[in-house]
């Protein structure tokens, strides 16, 4: 029987139970909800959160920034928006000794796509070069005087020159001259980027013609036809490695029924010289042929030196 006196332990014993079961009841409720003065991180927080967790990345899920990349055409030579509008070179030439001036957006063009009207301008140097179309009975006699006052030019040749003057093409490189490409058909290239093969093939056809020739790889050194150019296709030569070669002078000799007196000739090339000049001359010209030894001789008794293309940096 129950009596008085065990009472307060049985009511200890009691108590101790409901404590323990009440303590392992706490630790299975669920957690509570935040006091309404703390910031809670609902899942729309989350999903607009841009430092979310990778844990919590679905990798299936792309973002409005990686849709619009995959979305994007590629950026590619051949569709790259360039200005095909054509540029004639020309120049307004001086008499003062100095490099003529070209403009600003041209001057930024060659830099960007190895473009060179002229070379160093710091130096008493001049680098001479001829266009080679077609042969009119010069060539070997302009080699001759290359030869005697031992100066290296370069020459640029069109394919159907390479094809019909072998023997020239062969002592040009054996007597260390630079060889140039000066195009397959001489067209105006601005007229030939609207097919880059039919582009590209002006100066592979000509590179394998000199190759068949020479049994050696053709310079990259390019003189664009008639001097015409476009931003593009100063881009597209660069593209195939090419540099190209405009002047700093040049002078009305490519008429071989219109020749310039000799004197004439000697003249012209006298007072408009200047420091880094890439000269053009035409080797079909009679006046030019003459002329040139003397050219030679007087341009080296003022201190200039004649240098190879090859040197332009």
């Amino acid at each position: 029987m129950l009596t008085f006196k065990k009472l307060p332990l049985l009511i200890s014993i009691i108590l101790s139970f409901v404590l323990i079961f009440s303590s392992c009841l706490n630790k299975k409720l669920p957690s509570q909800s935040m006091p309404d003065n703390t910031t809670s991180v609902d899942q729309s927080t989350k999903d607009n959160n841009p430092i979310s967790s990778p844990n919590n990345f679905d990798e299936n899920q792309k973002t409005n920034e990686d849709k619009e990349e995959v979305n994007s055409p590629v950026i590619t030579p051949e569709n790259t928006v360039l200005d095909n509008t054509l540029i004639p070179w020309g120049l307004k030439l001086n008499n003062t000794h100095t490099v003529p001036e070209i403009p600003a957006k041209i001057k930024a063009m060659f830099d960007k796509y190895s473009g060179y009207y002229v070379g160093d301008s710091t130096s008493k140097v001049i680098y001479m070069t001829f266009d080679e179309g077609y042969e009119n009975g010069y060539t070997s006699q302009i080699l001759d005087t290359l030869k005697t006052n031992n100066v290296k030019a370069a020459f640029f040749v069109t394919k159907p020159y390479i094809t019909g003057n072998k023997d020239l093409i062969k002592r040009m490189v054996n007597e260390g001259h630079l060889v140039g490409n000066h195009t397959s058909n001489h067209p105006s290239m601005p007229s030939k980027t609207g097919d880059i093969a039919a582009f590209n093939l002006e100066f592979s056809d000509t590179e394998k013609a000199f190759r068949e020739v020479t049994g050696v790889e053709m310079p990259k050194f390019f003189r664009p036809p008639m001097g015409e150019f476009s931003e593009k296709s100063l881009y597209l030569t660069q593209r195939l490695g090419y540099r190209s070669i405009f002047w700093s002078f040049a002078h009305k000799d490519w008429e071989v029924n219109n020749q310039p007196k000799v004197d004439e000739t000697i003249n012209k090339i006298m007072t408009r010289s200047h420091n880094g000049e890439i000269m053009l001359l035409h080797a079909v010209s009679k006046s030019n042929t003459i002329a040139l030894d003397s050219i030679i001789k007087e341009m080296q008794s003022i201190g200039y030196r004649f240098a190879d293309l090859r040197e332009l940096k």
